[in-house]
């Protein structure tokens, strides 16, 4: 069976890298070929491909930052994520599939919070070569149908 603090420590440093707006090293917890995709429960439980945010390299998850960088113009803003104990739902030949928990807090830059995702992290992990932990796979299911515009941000 496999060891959970391995995989708790990647999803508390994924989440600190974005808490701390370091988007630069988030795509460096994933592995090259990847699935990143953003979505509702609804949308998830009745099997759509499609996410509101949707990347299948971690290219893709470099060129997303650089856009939000350099291209993207939305309101400053921070997240605070609280996460629960990642759950091994599977394994299969070295890959772990894991459920965790998440709220999201939203802070605006004139210091109004507001409780802005909660849901589920339904996550594939596998070690790469140095053994450390990265995503194979990181599908985000929100339990609200209603997403806020300013969702430019990875979660």
């Amino acid at each position: 069976m496999t060891d959970l603090s391995g995989i708790a420590a990647l999803n508390a440093a994924c989440a600190a890298a974005i808490d701390a707006n370091r988007l630069e090293a988030w795509p460096d917890f994933f592995h090259d070929r990847c699935l990143y995709k953003i979505t509702t429960v609804d949308n998830f439980e009745k099997g759509y491909q499609a996410g509101l945010i949707y990347a299948d390299s971690r290219a893709m998850l470099h060129d997303r930052v650089a856009a939000l960088r350099q291209a993207n113009i939305y309101e400053r803003q921070r997240y605070r994520h609280v996460l629960g104990m990642p759950l091994i739902t599977a394994e299969t030949d070295g890959m772990v599939a894991v459920e965790t928990s998440f709220i999201v807090v939203r802070t605006m830059r004139d210091g109004q919070m507001m409780v802005f995702a909660v849901g589920v992290y339904r996550d594939k992990v596998r070690q790469n070569e140095a053994g450390a932990w990265r995503y194979a796979e990181r599908i985000v299911v929100c339990d609200s149908q209603r997403i806020d515009t300013l969702l430019a941000i990875p979660l």
